[in-house]
């Protein structure tokens, strides 16, 4: 096999004595046995991306290990350095789960600390949303998570927040990228200096605990919270660390752990995906559901960020939910919160980004508040918050089965939102209805509006030379038509356009770039196409909508919608 020449100088690079001979070994390794690995492992460096650096685990630089986190780590001490100068620097970090989370955490803490900046390290694993709080909680000028959120087990990642608790993002994130590729590795200061080492734990977990019961309880009486049966997964992630603890202390004693993934464990043993996206993820708290004839069933991917919630539909089955389903009956239900205590005077937003439902829209304009749509990824709602600070934050959230309360996170917050969920249910149950309900008759209220998602997953480099032809083809040769209707606009976020194909008039997108298109068809239909920021993946984005003059006929117009968008990806040839 040949290997291009810049793979073999990075491989030679590698090779050298800045190199521990562990790395070698598994270089030399490859070399013979399995050259593909190699040229997999040293092609390109890993970059930032929706969620932050995630890759899988192994030497090389499109790889996770402790040279490629720790010239990330010394690229941003350097510039942390370089932004508080005179200042006692200090970062907040956590690890989840995952195999070696806690060893690269432990590695990112020494550099940090060889920098002369004050670590505050988690001494266990801990959710991504805590680490969020803790950045603001303990005034750090950053934070790091060590987490590759729902992806497979032998991946891992980094996620890098600022001051404010939220993610990194432009133009900040690249100058520190090129902080990072300017490093050689032989700079990077492995030494720890472990008087700058802090752990922490209780007191922080207990004031996460308070701040969640705070900004996600909602006067729900004694007796609704002990009606409601819960059943709940931690899908063998971080959340069995803080969720049982914050629904006991607000109430809800009627909890079923499904208690063969209540144990931590990088494998994930019991799931295809620990993703709550994936229906078969929550196939043993389904069961258990059942066994328990509960009302509600959530499940939280291993970093708790996300949750996957299923209720009882109107003829008693359980159902699970989707991302923009959870989102609208969530912020539907702060949205009346803030109404009925005199709360919104115009100067309050709901946040939500460019893939998800346009219900979001229609929900903000029935309450008299504003709805800032960024593009896909938490940070960019942070950012919001950050950038209006005369303006309230109420909630908002993302179809990939992300929501954040309020502005304590600054991140995807399954454990608020889990909080939050159940109250919805509690309120519901004790007034003769059911979240399902709810849900039914906000689509009565503002719209019946479907979704769904296509992710395509093409591995490897031919597989990123085929995601990136799919996109040139979407861009250059664009379809005027799809199933029977007209493509009216396509807003090209790389280009920073959006075009009316009936007019040929063009408006600029004021937001920032990213590899996203989005066809607007004549019938209110919408389709996203993006790659993944964070896996091998491209993913295609439907929505759908139609009114919905009653409750009665929502099973209708659904099989309607479904149908639709089945169309709509069959004309796609995407299926």
């Amino acid at each position: 096999m040949n290997i291009e020449k810049n793979i073999l100088d990075k491989v030679n690079e590698w090779l050298s004595p800045t190199f521990d001979n562990e790395t070698q070994d598994a270089i030399k390794e490859m070399m013979t046995s399995s050259p593909k690995d190699l040229e997999e492992s040293f092609y390109k460096n890993l970059e930032f991306g929706t969620g932050g650096m995630r890759g899988i685990m192994g030497v090389g630089t499109n790889r996770i290990n402790k040279y490629t986190l720790g010239k990330n780590t010394q690229g941003l001490s350097d510039y942390l350095k370089k932004s508080f100068v005179g200042e006692q620097i200090k970062v907040a970090i956590a690890y989840d789960c995952r195999h070696n989370s806690d060893t690269l955490a432990k590695i990112v803490a020494n550099v940090f600390s060889a920098n002369g900046i004050h670590v505050y390290l988690f001494s266990e694993m801990r959710t991504t949303p805590e680490l969020s709080f803790t950045v603001r909680h303990l005034n750090c000028h950053a934070g790091i998570v060590l987490t590759a959120s729902h992806n497979p087990p032998e991946y891992n990642g980094y996620k890098v927040y600022w001051q404010d608790g939220g993610q990194l993002v432009p133009p900040q994130d690249g100058a520190i990228i090129e902080l990072i590729e300017a490093l050689n590795y032989g700079e990077i200061k492995f030494e720890a200096n472990e008087n700058l080492i802090e752990y922490i734990d209780t007191k922080v977990d207990e004031a996460f605990v308070k701040s969640t019961l705070e900004n996600c309880s909602f006067n729900t009486p004694k007796t609704a919270k002990e009606n409601l049966k819960i059943v709940y997964t931690s899908l063998h992630g971080t959340s069995i660390k803080s969720i049982p603890t914050v629904l006991e202390q607000a109430g809800y004693n009627n909890i079923s752990i499904v208690a063969e993934q209540a144990i931590p464990d990088g494998n994930f043993p019991t799931v295809k995906s620990p993703n709550p996206e994936e229906p078969e993820a929550l196939t043993m708290a389904m069961a258990l559901a059942e066994e328990k004839n509960a009302d509600i069933v959530v499940g939280t991917d291993p970093d708790s960020d996300r949750l996957g919630v299923a209720v009882r539909n109107n003829e008693g089955i359980m159902t699970l939910l989707n991302g923009n389903q959870t989102m609208i009956v969530m912020t539907a239900f702060l949205l009346e919160q803030w109404k009925r205590n005199d709360k919104i005077d115009g100067k309050q937003f709901i946040g939500s980004t460019i893939v998800s439902t346009p219900m979001m829209l229609e929900l903000a304009s029935a309450y008299n508040v504003a709805c800032k749509v960024g593009l896909t990824g938490f940070k960019w709602i942070a950012k919001f918050i950050k950038d209006f600070p005369n303006e309230q934050f109420i909630g908002g959230g993302e179809e990939s089965f992300g929501f954040m309360v309020g502005d304590a996170v600054r991140d995807k917050d399954a454990v608020g939102a889990t909080l939050l969920i159940c109250e919805i249910a509690a309120q519901a149950k004790a007034a003769g209805s059911s979240i399902y309900k709810e849900l039914l008759n906000l689509y009565v209220d503002h719209g019946f509006y479907k979704e769904s998602l296509i992710s395509l997953t093409k591995k490897g480099i031919s597989g990123l030379q085929e995601i990136n032809q799919m996109m040139v083809d979407l861009r250059e040769n664009p379809m005027s038509e799809i199933n029977n209707q007209r493509v009216v606009c396509i807003d090209d976020y790389e280009n920073s356009t959006s075009k009316n194909v009936i007019t040929n008039e063009v408006e600029p997108i004021l937001i920032p770039k990213s590899n996203v298109l989005i066809y607007y068809l004549e019938d209110g239909s919408k389709i996203c196409a993006r790659p993944s920021g964070t896996e091998p993946k491209i993913k295609f984005y439907f929505s759908v909508n139609s009114s919905l003059d009653s409750v009665e006929n929502a099973v209708s117009v659904e099989k309607e919608l479904d149908e639709k968008i089945k169309n709509i990806i069959t004309d796609m040839n995407l299926i």
